[in-house]
């Protein structure tokens, strides 16, 4: 018998949407020509060697994201030193649903520049926006 669940994964999503900011393709590509923000791809690692990666974006495991934000964490990652200064960041996943809640948790550790983009890196690629090739971390098995 499952257990009775408090809130579905739906249901956190859906409240996270409402308290976040989601830029539009249309924002999010402004954003990504203006080069500024430090766009960053939640997305698994097979995933981005599969559909391929927004050019110059940073890429943090979603279970790794609040520790590699936080200066004080010993998972600490460089490239989120910049932010620390208030550069605004932009994070995506597949469709949407992981940023919605990355960045609702990152609201919530203080970051105010923090947005996600509506319908995440497939409809980014599926609007025709720049991507590029992720090579394969590690040796393809034929």
């Amino acid at each position: 018998m499952p257990i009775p669940l408090k809130k579905t994964a739906s249901q956190l999503v859906a409240e996270a949407m409402a308290q976040v900011r989601t830029l539009s393709l249309t924002q999010a590509q402004a954003e990504h020509a203006k080069g500024h923000a430090l766009f960053v791809d939640l997305r698994d690692l097979r995933e981005l060697e599969r559909e391929g990666v927004v050019p110059g974006a940073v890429h943090a495991p979603r279970g790794m994201l609040e520790f590699w934000v936080d200066p004080t964490s010993p998972y600490f990652h460089k490239a989120f030193e910049g932010v620390q200064e208030g550069r605004p960041m932009v994070l995506f996943c597949a469709a949407g649903w992981r940023s919605a809640l990355a960045t609702k948790a990152l609201l919530e550790m203080g970051f105010a520049e923090v947005s996600h983009i509506e319908g995440g890196f497939s409809a980014w690629k599926a609007a025709g926006a720049p991507v590029a090739e992720k090579a394969p971390a590690r040796p393809q098995v034929a």
